[in-house]
């Protein structure tokens, strides 16, 4: 009977099914999802954003710890205390580059075979590349440098595939109303892992201290213990949260939708919230339900529309263009701290080292603690009450603002020690309407506007146009920091983060709100007849 087509007017082999026997599959889906969308909030939602937001923990502990590791690489295997500005970019934009080949690759493949039979597998591929950074040597034929930079583009590609699993499934396992405080609180463990990255860098260099006094400047052979160690622990969490991901259920509208198993969806969908794991349906006769199918010519007639291509290009461009600053300053804040004289460190020698490294720690945690976390949160307890596009245009214009003020004003404010406060403050209101705005949302909306055949492919595109944004961002930075003088033209990038931010106020309209609308009307689809008939295979 492999493939025959069931409906109340089809028959096969002669055999025709009865009107009164034939089951509205229609409603059935719509009463599954129903299910899902009004499901009072449990335990099961917790442990979901706990374990998708341990992974983004580990992620951005590993993609921002290398701002701090990379001057200390720098007092070890550069020349005269410092990477060379190709050996920089290299370790910085290594990430970026792998995160963006993961992105698109894991956003495919979880629409291709599943979400989860591919969680795990990106984080496996992160702790092995993070213990490989630790345990980087080099010879004669091969630096250090190039060891990391290779091992960190791996890392990426891991990295990148956490985006579009972790944001789809959060968005797909949680009732409509509480969505979007879901996809939030995901992804505002990404603040602490920035946090942590810090805080375990002072106390490694605090740990060090009397080593790294006790040694010549020309051979602080205890920075490198400190840089290892730093890298390293990035792996503690992922190894922690590896199991749980290995073990977490199928997203009944994946089963749904792209599997088309009915009745498997409806077991799931019923288990999920008693905590049961009904495991697969092994029946020799599978009933699939005929629905959209993807494919290449259904994603070109799909997103060819300009209803739902504009979607696309919308969360694309306004994540593009938030990551240019977002990369641009997060992974370069201890040259900017260090370019405005914040934390200027004294001594000579060993002791100009520790200062310098204590000050950067120092004041890479109060940018954390000042700026990032708290912007997380405040989108956190905002977003299911404004929504999440006034959120993303309130963000873009502020950021248009204060990278105005930063980048014009910026000699101005760097001359004097008031100046100098000034700055550090639209520094940390930057960081805070970053997170309080696009980078919250840029996130959340690509997990909730697109079909379910479809969302984790078009979360990985807008993702992946984020970290074009960021490489371009570091490779730009790199290039046009020192003309005119060392770190001169600092205030200039901050000019061009300004416009940037302007480009993504206007493609932030082209983005619908998704407050309070279940996946399915955020889809571009008409849902009526969406389930055209079954078949047994």
């Amino acid at each position: 009977m492999s493939g025959e087509k069931l409906s109340h007017s089809s028959s096969t082999d002669g055999k025709v099914l009865a009107q009164s026997n034939y089951v509205d599959l229609d409603e059935q889906r719509r009463a599954a999802l129903a299910e899902i969308d009004n499901a009072a909030f449990s335990w099961f939602h917790v442990r979901i954003c706990l374990i998708a937001g341990v992974g983004f923990f580990t992620d951005a502990y590993d993609i921002f710890a290398i701002n701090i590791a990379s001057t200390m690489l720098g007092y070890v295997y550069g020349v005269g205390g410092k990477l060379s500005t190709n050996q920089d970019l290299g370790v910085k934009v290594a990430t970026p580059v792998g995160t963006l080949v993961g992105q698109l690759l894991f956003g495919w493949l979880a629409d291709v075979v599943g979400r989860k039979k591919m969680y795990g597998v990106e984080l496996m591929i992160i702790i092995i590349a993070t213990f490989g950074q630790a345990l980087s040597g080099q010879a004669p034929a091969i630096h250090i440098i190039g060891v990391l930079v290779v091992w960190r583009f791996i890392m990426g590609v891991g990295i990148g595939g956490d985006y579009p699993l972790s944001a789809v499934i959060s968005s797909e396992f949680a009732s409509t109303r509480i969505r979007g405080r879901m996809m939030s609180a995901t992804f505002a463990a990404q603040g602490f892992g920035n946090f942590a990255a810090s805080l375990i860098a002072l106390i490694v260099v605090a740990a060090y201290k009397s080593s790294i006094l006790s040694e010549p400047a020309t051979s602080p052979k205890a920075v490198d213990y400190c840089w290892r160690l730093l890298i390293g622990l990035g792996c503690v969490p992922g190894c922690v949260a590896l199991y749980f991901r290995l073990t977490i259920p199928e997203t009944p509208r994946f089963t749904l939708d792209i599997e088309r198993n009915m009745r498997q969806a409806i077991k799931d969908v019923d288990g999920n919230w008693k905590g049961i794991q009904t495991g697969p349906d092994n029946s020799v006769v599978t009933h699939k339900i005929d629905v959209p199918r993807a494919s290449w010519a259904d994603f070109r007639n799909h997103f060819g529309q300009w209803k739902n291509g504009k979607v696309l290009f919308g969360t694309a461009w306004s994540w593009f263009a938030l990551d240019i600053a977002f990369y641009g300053l997060g992974l370069n804040s201890s040259i900017i701290l260090t370019a405005i004289g914040f934390g200027t460190p004294g001594g000579t020698g060993s002791r100009k080292i520790y200062n310098n490294l204590w000050n950067i720690c120092v004041g890479n945690l109060i940018l954390s603690v000042a700026g990032l976390i708290p912007g997380y949160w405040v989108a956190f307890y905002f977003i299911d009450k404004w929504g999440r596009k006034p959120i993303q245009l309130l963000g873009f214009c502020v950021l248009t603002s204060t990278f105005i003020c930063m980048g014009f004003g910026y000699d101005k404010l760097i001359s004097s020690h008031a100046g100098t406060k000034a700055f550090v403050f639209l520094y940390c209101l930057t960081n805070f309407f970053q997170n309080f705005g696009p980078n919250t949302t840029t996130f959340v909306i690509p997990g909730e506007v697109f079909p379910t055949r479809y969302r984790s492919t078009a979360h990985g595109i807008s993702a992946a146009s984020g970290k074009l944004g960021a490489i371009v961002a570091q490779v730009g930075f790199a290039s046009l920091r020192n003309i005119g003088g060392t770190n001169a033209f600092v205030g200039h990038i901050l000019e061009i983060f300004a416009f940037f931010m302007l480009t993504g106020i206007f493609s932030t309209l082209l983005i619908p709100e998704t407050k309070g609308k279940t996946l399915e009307e955020l889809s571009g689809e008409d849902q009526e007849n969406f389930v055209r008939g079954e078949t047994v295979e």
